[in-house]
């Protein structure tokens, strides 16, 4: 499968396409304005960056306690209750005098909600699709969390501006309901993939399971740690210019688009396994720019420019799929999903931290500094697997794919969840 065209065809594939669109663009929207409203009362980058990044710390409790439900539940019904519930909880963050303790009681609970639809969508996409076709698939939810996230941080700013961030949080719910109507009658119903209760110690097991195999765990750390690190210089963008954060988050997700575009769509298999490190460079290396400070348009085009190098999450994503047996697609991808915003969250904490300490720009550069670090790190594991022959069968290109990252997380703020 290797057109557009041929995708959509796939029965589906377009309801799944759109309700998760809209989900992206409604958490897009709302986690700016959310951020806005928390800057705005308290003052803090610690707390505007937790704001919103921050409910991804509950996804590492949802990884060690719920994702063997990602399997064991029907698809349909779990992801339309999940967007109704992100629609129910966005509206109550709406009610005025709401304690700052109490929203980020409601952002862990649908931090630790998400963490089970992810597993549970990306499962079902493995499902729709056939095996050669998930990349494109991918790309294409990859470019669509890109445009949404261009036009919500844009739109959102806009709102958040001539309206209220309260206003815009109101219509990122209504954007969830809507994701969630365009589930339930758009998708047909599935079985589980796999039979059973889910429990937590059958999430262990399998947590174990996929964790054992080194290829695999190298696969994993590449996916969410130097990815979650600049996902932290992000989280700065309130705190560093508050008037342009809008402009600075839309940049990002145009590059994030071109490079999901180009890696996804047109360069061919054989090259895009030798580009995880250059990739990961330069998704982090022009954000070290951020050290002196530089006016907004700079930074807007330093920030696009690196956030190319977001494409190589697809290449990995893919390579996460061949090492793991198709009926643990569905916990495989959530515990993929889970650990990568996990570490979106802790960054986020951390780049807050030395904010605090600092200034914003200072902690963004040194944010960017260590996601270099670690992709020099896990660059030399890789290859240090491949001459000792500990990935052996797991097929070429091991110390190659071993360090790539983020789903484009969008899958931050507008995965599947």
């Amino acid at each position: 499968m290797r057109s557009y065209s041929a995708l959509f065809r796939t029965p589906e594939f377009t309801p799944l396409f759109l309700a998760t669109a809209l989900r992206s663009a409604a958490s897009t929207i709302g986690g700016l304005a959310l951020a806005t409203l928390t800057y705005r009362a308290t003052g803090s980058p610690l707390l505007s960056a937790l704001s919103m990044f921050g409910p991804q710390l509950a996804q590492v409790v949802g990884a060690t306690t719920l994702l063997s439900a990602s399997d064991r539940l029907p698809p349909r019904a779990t992801l339309t209750g999940i967007a109704v519930a992100f629609a129910l909880g966005t509206a109550a963050m709406v009610i005025p005098g709401l304690p700052i303790g109490a929203v980020f009681a409601l952002l862990f609970l649908l931090g630790l909600i998400a963490s089970l639809g992810a597993g549970v969508g990306w499962g079902l996409l493995n499902e729709i699709l056939a095996k050669e076709g998930y990349l494109l698939g991918r790309s294409v939810f990859n470019m669509s969390n890109g445009l949404m996230q261009i036009a919500g941080f844009a739109t959102g700013g806009i709102m958040v501006a001539a309206l209220s961030p309260r206003t815009t949080l109101l219509t990122a719910a209504a954007l969830y309901l809507a994701g969630a109507l365009t589930t339930r009658l758009g998708l047909t119903r599935r079985p589980p993939r796999l039979s059973g209760r889910p429990s937590i110690a059958q999430t262990w097991r399998t947590n174990a399971q996929l964790w054992s195999d080194r290829p695999r765990r190298l696969t994993y750390l590449g996916l969410w740690i130097p990815n979650g690190l600049v996902v932290g210089v992000e989280s700065l963008y309130v705190s560093y210019d508050p008037d342009s954060a809008g402009t600075l988050f839309a940049c990002a997700a145009l590059g994030m688009l071109i490079g999901d575009v180009t890696v996804g769509r047109f360069v061919p298999p054989r090259v895009r396994r030798q580009l995880a490190v250059p990739l990961l460079l330069l998704l982090a290396v022009p954000n070290l720019l951020f050290a002196v400070g530089p006016g907004v348009w700079t930074a807007a085009v330093t920030v696009c420019v690196a956030s190319v190098g977001y494409g190589a999450s697809l290449v990995q994503q893919e390579r996460l799929m061949s090492l793991t047996p198709a009926e643990l697609s569905g916990h495989a991808l959530g515990l993929h999903s889970a650990g990568m915003l996990t570490m979106q969250g802790v960054s986020a904490a951390l780049a807050g931290t030395l904010a605090q300490l600092a200034t914003p720009g200072a902690a963004m550069a040194l944010m960017a500094a260590g996601s270099v670090c670690v992709t020099v790190g896990l660059a030399g594991a890789g290859r240090r697997v491949a001459a000792t022959g500990a990935g052996a069968g797991a097929g070429p290109g091991v110390a190659e794919q071993v360090v790539e990252g983020r789903a484009s997380s969008g899958e931050s703020a507008g995965s599947v969840s």
